[in-house]
């Protein structure tokens, strides 16, 4: 049997989790995102662990991460028979990962400020009728 080491989220890595979450990241997402910020690269089995996440949430989240630009994806042919395994890294730093959420906020605070000056205008119109 071969043995090998993972490593695993911590209570600040948890902490980090929460925080993505109270800004409305689903949990896999702010989980992907914290693991692989704190590794060079992992296994899709090595993120399962390392996150306690189950392998459709990591597929799920992993998609959200492509699709966004900040993971990179290549295969690494095991020894042996069978299909190479996906090796993952984030390649746009937190800091750039936080600036996203941070411009995504902002456009979402100003779209509802902006809807609620409609319904203020939209307000004062039905109550002259």
């Amino acid at each position: 049997m071969r043995q090998f080491s993972v490593k695993v989220l911590d209570d600040d890595d948890r902490e980090f989790v929460e925080v993505l979450r109270d800004l409305g990241i689903p949990r896999n997402v702010a989980s992907m995102i914290t693991y692989l910020a704190n590794v060079q690269e992992a296994t899709s089995r090595e993120i399962e662990i390392g996150s306690n996440l189950r392998q459709p949430e990591v597929s799920i989240a992993m998609r959200a991460l492509r699709n966004n630009g900040w993971v990179e994806e290549r295969e690494v042919k095991k020894d042996g028979k069978g299909r190479p395994m996906k090796v993952y890294r984030l390649i746009r730093s937190l800091e750039e990962i936080i600036t996203h959420f941070e411009e995504e906020k902002r456009l979402e605070s100003t779209r509802v400020m902006e809807d609620i000056g409609r319904l203020k205008d939209l307000s004062g119109r039905l109550s002259s009728i």
